[in-house]
């Protein structure tokens, strides 16, 4: 099992993610647009605004390890939403074959 490191652009330390658990999360939101929820909303329920990951990295009252913690979850989701994005263009393009 490999593990997929990126570059943190703020702090440029590569942050590694479990591939399996980037999928597995990514899978769960996939399941949820096959029962017919719109994808437009579930990309939105993944992704944190980067208004939001600013405020939070910039708030006085949040501590290193939280504003670490949430740099993490930040480039996590990211992952998971352009897993979650191949796998609709996927069923789509699959869609549009049959």
């Amino acid at each position: 099992m490999s593990i997929t490191p990126i570059e943190h652009p703020v702090t440029h330390v590569p942050i590694e993610f479990d591939p399996v658990d980037i999928q597995r999360e990514a899978a769960m939101f996939y399941g949820l647009f096959l029962r017919g929820h719109s994808p437009e909303q579930l990309k939105r329920d993944i992704e944190i605004p980067k208004t939001t990951f600013d405020k939070w990295l910039t708030h006085p009252h949040y501590d290193g390890d939280f504003r670490e913690n949430v740099k993490r979850i930040y480039y996590f989701r990211k992952q998971v939403l352009a897993v979650f994005e191949e796998l609709v263009d996927a069923e789509r393009i699959k869609a549009r074959l049959q």
